[in-house]
């Protein structure tokens, strides 16, 4: 019996699963995290552009290469291990560092990337961070180096995972254009735990920033969006009041319905990503399952009044941007109607018109018909005396009679040939 035959992704799909795994750091350790957005639209160009910068970097280290078409890679860089994804719209870089700097937060932690591979990135940075991770202390001491190291109006920090930890953050950008998170770890907490907590931080703070870009939009878009809306809302009351230069009307609609489908086209994708990279940074902070400490704001609290607010702007600006268009689409709607109202009147007057000339062309051709059964009949009777005259002197009657007496029949065999003419012709 021939064995069970594979589907041919199946075991692509499964892997897939298991494709990106956490990284393991220990307590007293360092991470250094870049993200690189795409400067045009995702391709294979894009692809293979995001694969050989990451050779670039590797071949500088002497490290091994990704498999062709690779969508994610882990492996030492010289002294550290490096950890590449490729997502959709940008490419991620998290360097792992053991040991901690004298200095935290230090700048030169982030020259561990070199200036000219930086400098020939395929992409922009849209965001990068540095993160150190200590073991957890008094709560005194960390209450006196968060102070230290983050702006106080903005600084969120919570303990996470069942109290595996401590978190804090300002998401500011430091001097040297980078973020920076602290975690404190407790004791006895494995090193595959501080590598998921790692992970769900930059995550956070990259689907933060992707979605951002969506309020760049929103603000972009609304600076046009105000002018098409009142040419829409003056249009649509001159539709009320002045009917006359409907077409008119009709081609101005069809020029603003054009310009807000336009609109929509260029904008559906970012407000799609922005709705997709918001639901993963909420979902990122439900897995921390974050407790206050010490009184502070916790992420998910500083996202509800900071970050909210913003994707609240990018929902009310789609919405907006649909509303308009569907009011457009009904007022074309609601023109091409009244258009095709007038136009059927039109016609119809027309259509009484032709009836008219009609009656008119059918009476004047009775009445031509009529003139001409009298004079045929004048020139028949003419004629027919003339041939009958002779016999007069036969019958003894006077010309006079004789017309007169003919007169009658010939009328009547002239209009008997009009009428079977007309009936034939009409045939």
């Amino acid at each position: 019996m021939p064995p069970i035959q594979d589907h041919p992704l199946r075991f692509q799909l499964s892997n897939e699963l298991h494709a990106r795994p956490f990284p393991t750091l220990t307590t007293a350790s360092r991470a250094v995290f870049l993200a690189l957005k795409h400067r045009h639209v995702a391709g294979v160009d894009a692809v293979q552009a995001d694969i050989d910068h990451l050779i670039m970097l590797l071949d500088r280290y002497g490290a091994a290469h990704p498999q062709p078409g690779a969508t994610h890679y882990f492996g030492k860089l010289g002294k550290h291990r490096l950890k590449w994804e490729r997502h959709t719209e940008f490419v991620t870089f998290t360097l792992l560092v053991d040991g901690l700097s004298d200095r935290a937060f230090d700048a030169a932690d982030f020259a561990l990337f070199p200036e000219d591979w930086l400098a020939a990135a395929p992409g922009l940075r849209i965001t990068s961070c540095l993160l150190r991770i200590e073991p957890q202390q008094d709560a005194g001491i960390i209450r006196e180096k968060l102070s230290e190291w983050f702006v106080r109006e903005s600084l969120a920090a919570s303990s996470v995972l069942d109290s595996s930890g401590v978190i804090a953050g300002d998401f500011h950008i430091d001097e040297a254009g980078h973020s920076r998170f602290a975690l404190f770890i407790a004791d006895g907490v494995g090193q595959g735990r501080i590598g998921r907590i790692l992970q769900r931080l930059f995550e956070i703070e990259t689907y933060k920033a992707n979605s951002m870009l969506g309020l760049a939009k929103s603000r972009e878009l609304s600076k046009r969006m105000g002018p098409l809306d009142f040419e829409l809302t003056q249009l649509m009351g001159q539709m009320q009041t002045n009917g006359d230069d409907a077409v008119g009307q009709l081609d101005e609609l069809l020029r603003i319905s054009a310009e807000l489908e336009a609109l929509q086209a260029k904008t559906s994708f970012r407000f799609g990503a922005t709705g997709a990279y918001e639901a993963i940074v909420n979902q990122r902070i439900q897995a921390l399952r974050e407790v206050p400490w010490e009184g502070r704001q916790t992420l998910a609290e500083f996202m509800m009044r900071r970050f909210d607010p913003a994707m609240r702007t990018v929902k009310a600006t789609q919405a907006r941007l649909e509303t308009m268009s569907e009011r457009a689409v009904r007022a074309s709607q609601l023109l091409r109607t009244r258009v095709d109202v007038d136009r059927s009147a039109q016609n119809q007057k027309l259509l009484e018109s032709m009836n008219k000339r009609a009656d008119l062309q059918l009476r004047l051709q009775q009445t031509v018909e009529g003139l001409s059964v009298v004079a045929i009949s004048y020139y028949a009777v003419s004629l027919a005396s003339y041939l009958l005259y002779p016999l007069t002197g036969v019958t003894g009657t006077t010309k006079e009679l004789l017309s007169a007496g003919v007169t009658l029949p010939v009328v009547l065999i002239v209009w008997w040939m009009v009428r079977r003419i007309r009936g034939h012709s009409q045939e």
